[in-house]
């Protein structure tokens, strides 16, 4: 799982019939200890209805196909979760109420 912030939103009005009705979404890679961008980007799909500035993990390869969202449909990225809480070392270094 990569641990990421949507940072946006991807629109195509001509995909494969399969990919209809789902959302798609830019997610900006973040590194845990900061919880800041690393410029790095993807487009997923989203299983779990993650919005603008989440925090949200995503999985890729196979593991991105194994959601009932996204079974069976032609898909590489797919947001699998919304992140609440993140601690390293018993430090809290992201917590989603927080940033409300």
């Amino acid at each position: 799982m990569v641990l990421s912030r949507v940072v946006g939103t991807v629109v195509s009005t001509m995909k494969e019939p399969r990919l209809e009705g789902i959302k798609f979404l830019l997610v900006e890679k973040l590194d845990p200890k900061t919880m800041k961008g690393k410029n790095d980007f993807a487009v997923a799909m989203d299983a779990v209805g993650a919005g603008p500035g989440e925090v949200v993990f995503y999985v890729t390869g196979s593991s991105s196909r194994q959601t009932d969202v996204t079974s069976g449909k032609p898909s590489d990225a797919t947001i699998t979760a919304i992140v609440d809480f993140v601690e390293i070392g018993g430090k809290s270094v992201y917590s989603k109420d927080a940033d409300k």
